[in-house]
């Protein structure tokens, strides 16, 4: 053979030698993943629905990846806060988030955000929903229905007040399109998170609350709060006996807040699929099952496609609610 055959044959060797190396170490990184622990973001304070499926889900989850997930509380600003650092991190997969409604609405009640909640992440999966109950003092005997509150704030417009874990929150767009439907004066009251909401409720220092039900709940079953009625369209099977707001006589309202998960964009596809299998294998198992229960959470799940379809299916429908109901994050 010719020595520049024999040359060419060796470079050809040692170039498909290098890349099949590369390509193995390549595969091997991939497969290794995750190699150390996954940061859970929860753009809210510890306490709320968010936060119990994001320590949920993240404990039954590093038992299948091999890694423990480390929930981080990052409060502030309606989740803005909490998501602008998702969106500026390292897209490797050892940083995801958790967020609720508030993704959808942001973009409409924010005028100027730090990120864009569709170009910025990537999703992973829809999670659950969680209702919202409509809430007051059990001390107040002179409240015992939707129609006690209507037809009080009615007759003292701007008395009452609502609070709710921050502004786009699905408490805050609950009471929202409450007073918007009610055609009702009422002061929206906002607060980082819904423990220090609830704290201030129980006190008395607001009147009414559109809180989740997981936190809602403890509170109802102890005598301290008063459920008056649920957002959703459907009746809660954790509350059977709570009517929705809807058929309590204001027609036509509906707020069902979803929970999904997302990664910073540019997240290798693998790495989103296999953080996609264990979560949805996670949702499945007994523990998780029996949590959802207790939390009135409803399981969803879904690909990464379904979640990206629905969040932007999602944004435009409160897009147009925002503009109708005047909504402001001000």
């Amino acid at each position: 053979m010719p020595n520049r055959n024999r040359s060419f044959v060796a470079k050809r060797i040692l170039t498909l030698a290098t890349a099949g190396s590369m390509l193995a170490l390549s595969n091997s990184a991939l497969a290794a993943y995750p190699e150390r622990p996954i940061s859970w973001i929860v753009p809210f304070p510890p306490g709320g629905a968010m936060d119990v499926i994001a320590r949920t889900l993240g404990e039954a989850m590093s038992q299948e990846l091999g890694q423990s997930i480390v929930v981080e509380n990052k409060p502030g600003a309606g989740g803005n806060i909490g998501a602008a650092q998702v969106a500026g991190a390292k897209p490797d997969g050892y940083t995801i988030m958790i967020v609720a409604n508030g993704m959808a609405v942001n973009p409409s009640l924010y005028k100027q955000l730090t990120y864009d909640p569709i170009k910025d992440f990537a999703p992973i999966s829809l999670l659950a929903a969680v209702p919202n109950i409509l809430v007051t003092q059990a001390t107040r005997n002179d409240i015992n229905s939707v129609k006690d509150v209507i037809d009080q704030t009615r007759e003292n417009p701007g008395k009452y007040t609502y609070a709710s874990a921050g502004v786009g929150t699905s408490i805050h767009l609950a009471g929202a399109l409450f007073t918007y439907l009610g055609k009702l004066d009422m002061l929206h009251v906002p607060y980082r998170g819904s423990g220090p909401a609830v704290t201030d409720l129980l006190g008395g220092q607001v009147d009414y609350m559109f809180d989740s039900i997981t936190s809602a709940k403890p509170h109802i079953d102890a005598g301290k709060l008063k459920a008056l009625a649920i957002t959703t369209a459907k009746r809660s099977s954790t509350l059977p006996d709570l009517p929705t707001v809807a058929e309590s006589g204001l027609e036509g309202y509906e707020l069902t807040p979803w929970f999904a998960t997302f990664a910073p964009a540019g997240t290798p596809d693998d790495i989103i699929q296999t953080l996609n299998k264990a979560m949805l294998n996670a949702m499945d198992s007994e523990k998780v099952k029996t949590t959802f229960a207790t939390i009135g959470a409803e399981k969803i799940g879904s690909t990464p496609d379904e979640l990206k379809a629905y969040l932007q299916d999602e944004t435009t429908k409160w897009q147009k609610i925002i503009k109708e109901t005047g909504i402001s994050a001000n």
